[in-house]
């Protein structure tokens, strides 16, 4: 038996904790002493070179999950990497976690069909298709999938027995353009985006004219009636509430591209602002977030380039996670609800990281 591989002694080998910690320390280091106050900090874009198409060995920690500040190191886990789940959508989007079903569904919107990523053992099924174009997915508190179809600008909800049922699909007797993505509230309300990604062309729906202004709107659960509660943002894409339910966020895809927030006064929307514009960084060049989801800490986790970028609650960029394709979506899941799932382009890609998402989609 090798004595350095299992003697017990502070002289036989390092601790596996210790060396972990110290090379995260190491790492976050790195990161910050690149970085000069008030400057952007001086990393690269360009993720490790690596054959994503293949499972071979990467050194602990992932070189491509990167702390832009401090207050990220404490969720980066040491010894996990990046790990590319499916390729072959070709336009990734809308990820939303069953957690009964221990599956992750999402939209590959120009194939018009939803996909299923089951935690079991990996495999990835046809789940819906015809899927009506869908855009963004989740589910509510009764576990009923929501989601946004371009195909039938609408929102729809998938009943227990099978049926669909219509959420949202007009406002003031005028059609909505293309809803995008949605959020459910505990009071059972039904919150979306809806911009005009999905009729501009053929590609992800069918070209058509619009008939509304761009805006996010809430469907009251008790009645039904859809409300308008924004229509402050030009480009209304990602959405997702603070982990108390107070704050609203908003991804503006159109101009200026930039992440709004909202103070959630009950039905309503108040003192909205700007809470981040976003850049890529180590190069300034321009960047927008499109889906957008919170950790139980009220980070705000954004798909952007270079692939996800993740926001403090105060609205500084703390980190970024890079990838070889551009992130649409992101949602936490798996079993502890600890893994980070990113919808990028081709590609469903997955990490582990030390925290855990603020709602149940």
């Amino acid at each position: 038996m090798n004595r350095t591989l299992h003697d017990k002694t502070p002289t036989a080998a390092l601790d596996r904790r210790s060396f972990l910690t110290a090379a995260l320390a190491g790492l976050g280091a790195a990161s910050a002493s690149a970085q000069a106050p008030g400057q952007p900090p001086q990393v690269s874009p360009v993720p490790t070179p690596r054959d994503w198409s293949r499972q071979d060995p990467l050194q602990y920690p992932d070189p491509d999950i990167v702390a832009l500040d401090p207050r990220f190191r404490r969720y980066i886990v040491g010894n996990t990497v990046i790990r590319r789940l499916h390729f072959g959508t070709l336009w990734a989007e809308g990820p939303a976690w069953n957690g009964v079903g221990r599956y992750l569904v999402w939209s590959d919107i120009p194939n018009n069909v939803q996909l299923r990523w089951i935690e079991e053992d990996g495999r990835v099924t046809t789940f819906r298709n015809p899927s009506g174009y869908s855009n963004g997915n989740t589910f509510d508190f009764e576990g009923r999938q929501l989601s946004c179809e371009h195909g039938g600008r609408r929102v729809v909800r998938y009943e227990g027995n099978g049926t669909v049922t219509v959420m949202a699909d007009k406002f003031q007797g005028k059609r909505l353009n293309s809803p995008n993505d949605a959020v459910v509230h505990p009071d059972g309300a039904i919150w979306f985006t809806d911009p005009i990604y999905g009729i501009r062309g053929n590609y992800e729906g069918f070209k058509a004219e619009q008939e509304l202004p761009t805006a996010v709107y809430r469907v009251d659960p008790g009645s039904s009636q859809i409300e308008k509660v924004s229509d402050e943002v030009g480009g209304p894409n990602g959405i997702c509430f603070s982990p108390d339910y107070k704050k609203l966020y908003v991804a503006d895809t159109g101009m200026p591209r930039e992440i709004k927030v909202w103070d959630v006064d009950k039905t309503t929307l108040r003192n909205g602002k700007r809470f981040v514009q976003l850049d890529v960084p180590g190069t300034g060049a321009p960047s927008a977030a499109d889906g957008i989801r919170c950790d139980v800490d009220g980070n705000l986790w954004a798909g952007a380039r270079p692939g996800v970028q993740i926001i403090a609650p105060t609205g500084e960029r703390i980190g970024m996670i890079r990838l070889p394709e551009t992130c649409a979506n992101v949602c936490f899941g798996g079993t502890r609800r600890n893994r980070l799932l990113m919808t990028s382009s081709q590609s469903l890609y997955a990490v582990y990281v030390e925290t855990t998402g603020a709602h149940i989609a």
